[in-house]
């Protein structure tokens, strides 16, 4: 069955909404269910239901389609388009009453040459009264209070001494450590704000670079198309397009080439 870009937009946000209809009511719930996974993150009863829940539209209205999720893995990744959802990415601020978490839900597709590229992306944050959303060629946007959608676009900041970087902590940089520590020292400003949120941050033109050492397809594959639409660019941190490589660079285009080389492992 072929679906229409706008079609497939649609649906992402009617996921993101019964996502919401669920995380929402379980944000800072007195009796909210905590797990620890085998890989010792947390994993809430709210992650489990809202992934739940998208699953099973995704299998009523796109049952060719295959799913990577966070929670309960993959399903019919030899199909040539699949859904990845991360129900809520930030399940440490959720579960402590932090309103810096999100829904994400992205829409990769094959392309004839053996590549893939995420198509559709949608960021849902109701906690902080925000969704930002993206589809191949139409442009990113951010909803914000449930207002009218605001295009948004990239910053055009370019020399890095001018630039804002926000990051997520220290954890995991293994030997660039010391690089990203000079990276740092090297901008203008830098501020923690973590997980999806400086990504966005990005696409808003409100940050101009956001990196984090260790990531999964469903941490980023939404990230990914906002921030192309937005104008910026999304790669690995060795500067390889697109949400597989294990960690994640967004940046306004303008300074990405810059970063890429000032975290380039010295050999």
């Amino acid at each position: 069955m072929s679906m229409s870009r706008g079609e497939d937009l649609a649906l992402a946000h009617r996921l993101a909404d019964a996502a919401d209809a669920i995380t929402l009511t379980r944000y800072q719930a007195l009796d909210l269910t905590i797990t620890t996974k085998p890989d010792n993150t947390p994993v809430t009863d709210a992650d489990k239901s809202a992934e739940s829940a998208i699953r099973a539209l995704l299998h009523a209205h796109r049952p060719d389609d295959g799913i990577v999720g966070e929670e309960f893995g993959n399903e019919g990744l030899d199909k040539n388009r699949y859904w990845v959802i991360d129900p809520i990415d930030g399940t440490k601020n959720f579960l402590r009453g932090v309103p810096t978490w999100a829904t994400l839900i992205g829409l990769v597709e094959k392309k004839s040459d053996g590549t893939e590229s995420v198509v559709v992306g949608v960021v849902s944050a109701p906690a902080l009264f925000r969704r930002w959303y993206a589809c191949e060629g139409g442009g990113a946007f951010v909803v914000l209070n449930s207002e009218l959608p605001k295009r948004i676009s990239v910053s055009e900041v370019a020399r890095l001494e001018d630039a804002s970087i926000s990051h997520s902590d220290f954890i995991g940089w293994g030997n660039r450590l010391g690089a990203f520590n000079e990276l740092l020292k090297q901008a203008w400003r830098t501020r923690a704000h973590g997980d999806f949120w400086s990504h966005m941050l990005v696409a808003e033109g409100a940050v101009d670079i956001a990196a984090e050492p260790s990531l999964a397809l469903w941490d980023m594959a939404a990230l990914d198309i906002i921030v192309r639409e937005a104008g910026g660019r999304f790669t690995n941190l060795d500067g390889a397009n697109g949400p597989h490589g294990g960690n994640g660079l967004s940046t306004n285009s303008a300074l990405h080439d810059t970063v890429v080389q000032a975290l380039k492992v010295k050999r």
